[in-house]
């Protein structure tokens, strides 16, 4: 198989021609939470990897509109007969914003920096055995089994400077000659090719960036000339700043019924879809979850219309749209609009009836403190819990104790709430994290399950090279996953940013210029500002 830069190189080149004359300095202003550092290796929330997308570059990003990929940094691929060994060709025109040429050095050095480090995303590369430059522009990827997900892993693989990061390199632990790896000065600093380069980083308040009029794809003049990230701004004081003028995209966390407020006073409304969903999940290895059974009653129990209402924004903008089970509707392996999950009251109370600890059931029920939302889906829960005769308790859980109980089943709450979004635009990063039995543990999988046949699945979706096979194998596993309901799929999530009419931004707005990956939609080069600041 092989791809070539082209097709991306074609239709930028073209958007970048349509750019509108030279503006007066603009500023774009929008509020993400609040972020750890800036150190790409790293990058793993919203925040971080939107600094990271307009930072660094990656080999490989996912296509605009549709599925699958295409050359960034990168030139061409190819890969051998079993897909053990893929070949990356590399465009020979790139330099880091220092003006230092970027080569397949440069590549192997951020592999080895990110596996090193295992830190952010880096399971996704523990399947690589190794990495090495094959010349200045030819990089060797030889994995140690078959991974299907190897090229879309590639868009979480952002490209650093080898020779600015060797000079920065600090003592660590250990007899390791890259001692911290640059970890201290990448804190702080970046050492990448991207679109935009750092001004200045306050992880507790701001981050401003500007943009590299060197960046070898051109920036469109009408992209904005300063962005400026704010951190942890208060819902009210987003609404204020917006009214005013002084803000101009709101983060994806802010209430219903401020966005509807804000698109009432004049606000665009724009959105990101098909990455991320919200899953109520169930300790099935502690009673009462270990029966399927009990599962089962609770997961007809919940009323998936109304916590879809309960997010609507206007008759047509919703945070929330139905599930139709483990994968976001429209994504490969996703069941279709007439497989929609709704509440069964006579089905709940069915397998209730053959539930082991039916007379015995106190359920809790735990949401995350730092996102209030989750407290209106708890309280909708305790409700339908009620109503086929289940009492449950609500109980308010900070993030760093919830990462931090999860890790044991005997301390994981019997009901959590998280969104999860797939990282890379496949499924398999979506699905392996939750439920293959050797990711049990962690803030994504609380579940803990452990059952074969998901785990059978799972791998094979991993080694399946054929596209339409591979969407085969995960609509079985979807299937599958409802009928054991180890979840409950509460709903798609739609992100929904409310903007100031300064800013275009067609890729949360356009479905045709989208893409299928989280975050990736706030590349600021694709924006443009339609006045100065």
């Amino acid at each position: 198989m092989k791809l070539n830069r082209s097709l991306f190189a074609a239709g930028f080149l073209a958007a970048t021609a349509l750019a509108t004359p030279a503006l007066a300095e603009t500023v774009l202003r929008a509020d993400f939470s609040p972020v750890g550092e800036i150190d790409p290796a790293k990058a793993s929330d919203y925040a971080d990897s939107v600094l990271m997308y307009n930072l660094y570059d990656t080999l490989v990003i996912p296509n605009e509109g549709k599925p699958g990929y295409q050359p960034l940094l990168a030139d061409s691929w190819s890969a051998n007969d079993d897909a053990t060994v893929y070949t990356f060709k590399l465009r020979d025109d790139v330099s880091f914003q220092d003006g230092t040429p970027m080569t397949a050095e440069d590549v192997v050095f951020s592999m080895d920096r990110m596996k090193a480090l295992g830190q952010g995303l880096s399971y996704l590369f523990e399947v690589v055995d190794s990495v090495e430059a094959a010349g200045d522009h030819t990089v060797v990827f030889t994995l140690n089994e078959p991974y299907a997900p190897f090229v879309s892993s590639l868009v979480r693989l952002p490209v650093v400077n080898k020779a600015l990061v060797l000079e920065h390199i600090e003592d660590g632990d250990g007899e390791n000659e890259m001692g911290d790896w640059g970890q201290a000065w990448l804190s702080g600093h970046t050492a990448g090719t991207g679109a935009y380069s750092l001004v200045s980083h306050n992880p507790q308040s701001e981050t401003d960036l500007a943009k590299n009029s060197d960046y070898f794809l051109g920036v469109p003049d009408a992209a904005p000339d300063t962005v400026r990230m704010r951190y942890g701004l208060e819902p009210a004081t987003v609404r204020t700043l917006i009214a005013q003028g002084e803000h101009d995209i709101s983060s994806q966390w802010m209430p219903p019924e401020v966005l509807k407020s804000l698109a009432n006073d004049g606000a665009q409304l724009l959105t990101e879809s098909g990455t991320t969903e919200f899953y109520i999940k169930m300790n099935t290895a502690e009673p009462p979850f270990d029966d399927e059974e009990c599962r089962k009653a609770v997961s007809y129990a919940f009323d998936y219309d109304t916590g879809v209402k309960m997010v609507s924004i206007t008759d047509k903008v919703s945070q929330g749209s139905p599930s139709t089970g483990a994968l976001p509707v429209g994504m490969m392996g996703a069941l279709g609009e007439d497989h929609v999950i709704r509440q069964d009251l006579d089905k709940a109370k069915e397998h209730l009836a053959n539930c082991s600890y039916a007379d015995d059931m106190n359920i809790e029920i735990s949401w995350i403190g730092e996102v209030p939302l989750e407290e209106r889906f708890a309280l909708l829960m305790q409700a339908n819990l009620a109503q086929i005769g289940v009492q449950s308790t609500i109980r308010k859980v900070p993030w760093a104790l919830f990462t931090e109980q999860v890790s044991k089943p005997e301390n994981t709450p019997d009901i959590s709430q998280v969104f999860v979004n797939t990282v890379t635009g496949d499924p398999d990063t979506l699905l392996y994290s939750m439920y293959h039995s050797s990711s049990a543990g962690t803030w994504m999988s609380p579940e803990h399950l452990n059952d074969p046949k998901v785990d059978e699945l799972l791998d094979a979706g991993r080694k399946e090279s054929d596209p339409a096979r591979r969407a085969e194998i995960y609509k079985e596993l979807n299937t599958y996953l409802v009928s054991i309901a180890p979840s409950i799929f509460a709903q798609d999530q739609t992100a929904v940013f409310a903007a100031s009419d300064r800013v275009s931004a067609p890729t949360l707005s356009d479905p045709s210029k989208a893409y299928a990956l989280a975050g990736f939609g706030f590349n600021f080069r694709m924006m443009e500002m339609k006045d100065a600041e």
